[in-house]
């Protein structure tokens, strides 16, 4: 959820000075992108896991704190919801054997975990939603106790005016309303970090959007919400209400959500950047006594905290990250499309599969953003995350075809050409696509293999449906057994 912040109140002088930080932050970073040397030479990548905690029966354990001061590990830190946590795994280079190092610390990490926070009755699913949470869930009182969570909900309630308005339609239909912002607490994700130049940064923010959609329906895995079955990956409609402060005069006037698709492809990670100010107020006007450019005229490389702390509160499915390390900056494209889960080796294998159809989408002779309107690409994103694994997606030169058979036939020959520009092991790359390969060619991802064993459970109360299918859901992640080949 990034940096934490004191609690406090703003005045209407504080979010005047803050916008003109902002807005001087914003200058010097085109300065920055126009003279600055970025760290580009041998460019790293990243993942970070949400993780939710249960007890013994498969019900959400509010118990984050203890599981963390048990854990003891600083590589696992608090999020929104006391029914989450976060693993931040080191980040690697691909060429080096990085996809293996992901899965093996990833691995490690989370068996040492469990294994101490099971001590405080918590223990670790990687699920995109957890299927066992209740309205009861849905309180305030949920909210970790980071006085970043507390003052984001009471900002985000107060930008809105009234209680936020949950209603998405599946095979089932789920509407309520909820007073805080506890619900998008329920949207647990992976997100993979590729570093890249400003030259090209808006090549690898385009590919990842046009590809958003193939990742949604390969690896969906949030069927569930209040004990409703709703979309394959329900993290989508969820997050993008449970964070929405447009009322609804404010909808109709096309005002922008603040969880964002987009609108359009972009030319520079500047784009992305002055559209966040030109568009969207900021919910956390903290203003730092940093002057941005007196540092950089001072030879130094500012942190433009404004901004980046600005960029933190709009929740693009693609995030541009500007970071500095060891006094020298880089960007970062940060994916944040898929569930966590269901296994370490799923989780690693939609990693692989994203890092090398990007790159050999970025680096194409012939972009693929020039053959396909963005608004094609926003709709398959939808159609993905309602339908899954099932889904038909629009393609420039095929039309519209079920993802799983574009995958098979175009796209991971396109991935395994991308692993293979980034310096990553043959053996490597067949065995970590060979789970997503298998995963189209069953249909079954974690979405489809807990609806269809909930189907199995039709006839029990849908709650301990629920329980019993999470916890051999569990069982089954321990095993590191890809989800295709749990039945």
């Amino acid at each position: 959820m990034g940096e934490e912040v004191d609690s406090q109140e703003f005045s209407r002088a504080d979010r005047t000075r803050h916008r003109e930080k902002v807005r001087r932050c914003l200058d010097v970073f085109a300065r920055m992108l126009r003279d600055s040397r970025f760290d580009t030479d041998d460019p790293m990548t990243g993942l970070e896991v949400e993780l939710n905690l249960v007890d013994a029966l498969g019900d959400p354990a509010l118990r984050n704190a203890a599981a963390l001061e048990a854990i003891a590990d600083p590589d696992f830190q608090t999020e929104l919801g006391q029914f989450n946590i976060e693993i931040n795994v080191p980040p690697a280079r691909l060429r080096e054997g990085g996809l293996t190092t992901f899965e093996e610390s990833l691995r490690r990490s989370l068996n040492d975990a469990e294994a101490k926070s099971a001590a405080v009755g918590a223990h670790l699913v990687m699920i995109g939603i957890l299927p066992t949470l209740t309205g009861e869930h849905m309180d305030p009182a949920s909210l970790s106790p980071n006085p970043r969570y507390k003052l984001l909900s009471e900002q985000i309630l107060a930008a809105r005016g009234e209680d936020i308005s949950i209603s998405i339609d599946g095979p089932e239909r789920l509407g309520t309303t909820t007073d805080s912002i506890v619900p998008e607490a329920a949207c647990t994700s992976t997100q993979f970090h590729v570093q890249t130049s400003p030259a090209d940064f808006a090549s690898y923010w385009n590919a990842s959007q046009a590809v958003s959609a193939i990742q949604l329906a390969v690896g969906a895995n949030s069927p569930y919400l209040l004990g409703k079955e709703l979309w394959r990956e329900t993290r989508i409609p969820l997050f993008e209400q449970a964070t929405d402060t447009r009322s609804e005069e404010l909808k109709a006037q096309g005002v922008r959500p603040r969880v964002w698709f987009g609108e359009r492809w972009v030319t520079s990670v500047f784009d992305l950047f002055e559209e966040n100010v030109r568009y969207f107020p900021a919910l956390l006007p903290i203003t730092n006594e940093e002057d941005p450019l007196a540092v950089l005229e001072g030879g130094g490389t500012p942190n433009l905290p404004e901004l980046r702390l600005h960029n933190g509160t709009i929740y693009r499915w693609n995030r541009p990250v500007y970071d500095v390390a060891g006094g020298v900056p880089h960007l970062r494209v940060e994916n944040r499309v898929l569930a966590a889960g269901p296994t370490v080796a799923d989780t690693v294998a939609n990693a692989a599969f994203y890092f090398g159809l990007v790159r050999h989408l970025a680096e194409s002779e012939r972009p693929l953003w020039s053959q396909m309107s963005f608004s094609a690409a926003e709709e398959n994103f939808h159609v993905a995350a309602r339908q899954g694994i099932e889904a038909d997606v629009y393609w420039p030169g095929v039309g519209q075809v079920r993802a799983t058979e574009l995958v098979l036939r175009r796209l991971l020959p396109m991935a395994r050409a991308g692993l293979d520009a980034w310096g990553v092991e043959g053996a490597e790359s067949d065995r970590l696509l060979g789970i997503i390969e298998q995963r189209c060619s069953t249909g079954v991802n974690g979405a489809e293999w807990f609806a269809r064993r909930m189907g199995e459970r039709a006839g029990e109360e849908r709650y301990d449906a629920l329980r019993a299918t999470l916890l051999e859901y569990r069982g089954r992640m321990h095993t590191n057994d890809p989800v295709h080949t749990w039945d």
